[in-house]
């Protein structure tokens, strides 16, 4: 007759050969990590390299040079849409909960959207 085991117990047994092999493999890291020697690390600033200003003329330079004009102007019309598509659905939204607040005979504070809200709110801080 096969014994009863909880389920907890058989679970255990089940992750104790894959425990045993992560164990193994961590020691095995960890000793070849002492046995290399270490490199002086340099501090940040006198690592040579190009500035975030020089990066950014970089990526501007590769962009006017390498990317024909005709995506660029398609990127922009994508862009505008997609964002038209969503200053439509804002208004609706508000609408919507001005209708809403309307019914319910709640008084909702006019509220603007878009770019020129963003630049008021801009402007006040």
């Amino acid at each position: 007759m096969i014994p009863e085991f909880p389920p907890q117990l058989l679970a255990a047994l089940a992750d104790a050969p894959l425990a045993a092999l992560m164990l193994w493999v961590m020691y095995i890291l960890r000793r070849e990590l002492q046995a290399r020697p270490e490199a002086p690390a340099a501090p940040p600033a006198s690592r040579p390299g190009p500035s975030r200003d020089e990066l950014v003329d970089f990526k501007l330079e590769v962009a006017r040079t390498y990317v024909p004009l005709s995506l660029i102007r398609d990127l922009d019309s994508r862009l505008s849409l997609q964002l038209l598509r969503i200053e439509e659905k804002l208004d609706e939204v508000s609408r919507a909960a001005t209708t809403a607040s309307a019914i319910a005979g709640q008084n909702m504070p006019a509220r603007k959207m878009g770019f020129a809200a963003r630049a008021e709110s801009e402007e006040g801080q």
